[in-house]
């Protein structure tokens, strides 16, 4: 539908870059191959990060932001009349909330309200979250926050057959499957670079085993620590974050590049001969499927996202949690045998060949589309009956009332 307008509602957007965000450009590209119009409403960057005012054209409103370290110091939008102003005047078919929590569950009221249907991302796992930081009744409290968003919505979109299953099992109603694309241009094994190996190792005689992600507890990237020192394996960690120096001091001779991006991301990950991710709260975990799209084998915890992306000794292995740290060392040993580690490589390519960002971006607006047909058939049966326009959305759009 070239004439559809959509409002996306993000958690997290630009400068700052992770899941949240580069799903939200991948969907914004499409949106512009296709002729899909679309605003953009996300938290204000904080600590003088220079923001954008518009991506590809689609116009970035932004809403005042705090920052919780709990959320690795990202800022978080802070809900105000500017969310149901935006949805008023833009007049979207659909309001689309990436990883609704905060700025998104404001997102997810106006949108009820102003009877605008509404799809919701699920796409980061809070509970889990507090669960790792040691607050169990936060944990609860953030489930029973979630059932309220994601059930104020029309349809939930999760990323993982574990993820949707877990879903259902919290009360959340009509959930559906939508993975994540990659690119597979970009993430390529031609991307493998000598030069950068021969930086990492210069004895030219170990395998590269990598991780790549944020460095904070939920990442879990303390369970490396097994192959930190052998003579055989060099280390690499690719990411910063609040555990970064924690780790260094765990695993000195681990090589540690920070953050990177663009190309140099591209070849780091193809220049790994391994790469391990141990966190157990990943709903997707798309860097995984970058290291298999790099023709890389992966390790990965038998939990969320991972389940789906890796097939025990055919692209990598997967791990209980409970014993991950003591179970890595010979699932490494068994992926790195030079006997069979060519054939991984390949399995792990392949595996992602379809995975296109353009076939991920189709099957969303056919949601789109499933949705905005549902509500038309039987609008009560979305909306419920609500009063037309309540007292304090009125007052905030100027309204009478």
């Amino acid at each position: 539908m070239l004439s559809m307008r959509v409002a996306i509602v993000a958690e997290s957007f630009l400068p700052n870059i992770n899941g949240v965000t580069n799903s939200v450009l991948r969907v914004l590209e499409h949106f512009h191959r296709t002729g899909v119009d679309a605003v953009v409403i996300a938290p204000a960057a904080r600590d003088h990060q220079e923001e954008v005012a518009d991506y590809l054209g689609f116009p970035i409103v932004r809403v005042p932001s705090v920052r919780v370290p709990l959320i690795d110091s990202l800022p978080i939008g802070v809900p105000n009349t500017t969310v149901l102003e935006t949805l008023y005047e833009y007049k979207p078919d659909i309001v689309h909330l990436a990883s609704p929590f905060v700025l998104g569950a404001s997102g997810a009221l106006a949108a009820r309200n102003l009877r605008i249907p509404a799809i919701a991302l699920y796409q980061t796992d809070v509970a889990g979250f507090a669960t790792k930081y040691h607050l169990a009744p936060l944990a609860a409290a953030a489930w029973e926050w979630t059932r309220t968003i994601h059930n104020s919505a029309q349809m939930t979109l999760a990323p993982s057959s574990l993820t949707i299953q877990e879903l259902r099992d919290h009360g959340i109603h009509n959930v559906n499957h939508w993975g994540r694309g990659v690119d597979a241009e970009r993430f390529h094994p031609s991307k493998r670079c000598a030069e950068l190996r021969r930086a990492w190792d210069p004895s030219g005689r170990k395998k590269i085993v990598g991780f790549v992600g944020r460095l904070a507890a939920e990442k879990g990237v303390h369970r490396l620590a097994p192959l930190h020192g052998r003579e055989d394996i060099q280390l690499v960690i690719v990411g910063d974050g609040p555990e970064a120096e924690e780790l260094q001091s765990l695993m000195p001779g681990a090589v540690f590049t920070g953050a990177l991006g663009g190309e140099e991301l591209a070849r780091a990950y193809a220049s790994l001969d391994l790469f391990v991710h141990a966190g157990e709260f990943e709903t997707f975990c798309q860097a995984i499927q970058e290291a298999q799209a790099s023709g890389v084998p992966t390790i990965g915890p038998r939990a969320g996202g991972p389940v789906d992306l890796i097939t025990d000794r055919h692209n990598g292995l997967l791990l209980d949690v409970a014993t991950f740290s003591a179970d890595l060392p010979a699932a490494a040993d068994w992926l790195l045998d030079e006997a069979r580690l060519p054939e991984l490589r390949a399995n792990a390519r392949a595996g992602v060949a379809e995975r296109t960002w353009e076939s991920l971006g189709e099957q969303l607006l056919g949601y789109y589309d499933q949705v905005l047909a549902s509500t038309k058939r039987n609008p009560l049966t979305f909306f419920g009956q609500l009063p037309a326009l309540p007292t304090w959305a009125a007052r905030a759009l100027g309204a009478r009332v």
